[in-house]
């Protein structure tokens, strides 16, 4: 809703400007936080309470690379100029307050508070519809107040989060799985910076590069075809954004914490669960795939506008992208240990690659129907090496 009252009201050029700006901030976020939500969640899931102890430390580098995050923004818009500089400087909260969702919602999958999970993964979205809403009220068609705006709502969310994150720092969690909260806990080694890096550098470097494998073609294509290509772009990605919740919220917020608990403790339960799921989201994302290929040429002159009418073609071939996606979803769920993190960051790099050369090679001459082959091509390299992955490391769990 948020994309399409925005692309009506900017026009492609000016929703191409915010949506590659938007893009590249979304790039850089991730590596503030640097991943150590995913370390987190394996820790509790093996140690339990005593994974209290990773707490602080881990915190604290969440800090240092959400600094170093903001530095690249800032560095990235000190390279352009005009509207792309100020939107992109405007934009910069929205790292703070991703880190902030991340560490948040961390805590409540520990502690398997789902409905208060639902409802703080709502509030930049909400935000956002509220900014474009008033954008519409108010006639703007420039980037410039609407960024504007979702850096006041980043703003809004990291300063809400800040009970949850006192909370954390003391150890404060309501774990749930592992039994009452012992009346005394052992002295255990609080691990070091150098530790923690150790532990910590494949799953923070997969989470940096999965939003590059996913963002960099809606910004590759403002820089070699222009605003008006990457806006077309820029819409199509929205709707795949909203697909691909569908195996995120499964995976990454429902079942994994749940994963990394059944692979320590329960492992039939967790290999039962892995078949299962592998089937059912091949049959979702084949479903739904077939529905964007039938539905979407009707759909997006009424939800986006006669203006982007180009975005058709795009989201047909992007239709091949949710069982593909669904399927590595699946399957890669079996890459949870610190071992297959490093397989992870291989495949990542490799998919990641994959789509950046793909864009050099078809964008120049096919503009957003080159970024778009190129997004399906990453997305087979990826379900290719995770199921590569899977057959290699999966029969430690049988």
């Amino acid at each position: 809703m948020t994309q399409s009252l925005l692309a009506r009201q900017l026009g492609p050029a000016t929703y191409g400007l915010f949506a590659s700006s938007l893009a590249t901030v979304s790039m850089i976020a991730p590596f503030a936080g640097f991943g150590l939500s995913q370390l987190r969640l394996r820790v509790y899931g093996a140690e339990g309470w005593a994974a209290n102890r990773w707490i602080r430390p881990s915190v604290r580098l969440s800090l240092v690379t959400g600094v170093m995050a903001c530095t690249a923004v800032i560095a990235w818009a000190l390279l352009t100029s005009g509207d792309t500089r100020r939107v992109l400087l405007l934009l910069l909260p929205v790292v703070p307050a991703l880190l902030a969702v991340e560490l948040v919602s961390c805590k409540l999958r520990l502690e398997e508070h789902y409905h208060k999970l639902a409802g703080w993964q709502l509030l930049i979205p909400a935000g956002r519809l509220l900014v474009a809403l008033l954008a519409v009220g108010a006639a703007t068609s420039s980037a410039t107040p609407v960024a504007f705006g979702y850096g006041l709502v980043a703003l809004a969310v990291a300063i809400l989060a800040f009970p949850h994150f006192r909370a954390m720092v003391r150890g404060d969690i309501e774990l749930h799985g592992h039994g009452p909260r012992p009346a005394t806990m052992p002295e255990l080694h609080v691990p070091g910076a150098s530790a923690l890096w150790s532990q910590a550098w494949p799953y923070g470097v997969a989470a940096a590069l999965y939003p590059i494998f996913f963002q960099v073609s809606t910004v590759m294509l403002k820089y070699l075809g222009g605003d008006v290509h990457a806006g077309r772009l820029g819409i199509s990605m929205a709707v795949m954004s909203a697909i691909y919740l569908i195996p995120t919220t499964i995976y990454q917020k429902f079942l994994l914490s749940k994963l990394h608990r059944w692979a320590t403790h329960d492992r039939p339960r967790f290999w039962m669960v892995y078949r299962r799921g592998i089937m059912a989201m091949l049959a979702l994302g084949l479903a739904i795939g077939a529905l964007l290929f039938f539905v979407m040429p009707r759909l997006v002159p009424i939800a986006f506008g006669s203006e982007y009418l180009g975005v058709v073609p795009i989201l047909m071939v992007l239709a091949l992208c949710p069982p593909i996606r669904f399927l590595s979803t699946a399957v890669g769920s079996v890459l949870l240990t610190g071992t297959h993190m490093y397989y992870r960051v291989l495949m990542m790099a490799l998919a990641a690659v994959a789509t950046i050369a793909l864009d050099f090679l078809l964008i120049p001459t096919h503009y957003e129907m080159g970024a778009a082959y190129a997004i399906v091509g990453g997305e087979l390299v990826l379900m290719i090496a995770t199921w590569i992955g899977a057959r290699k490391f999966g029969s430690e769990f049988r």
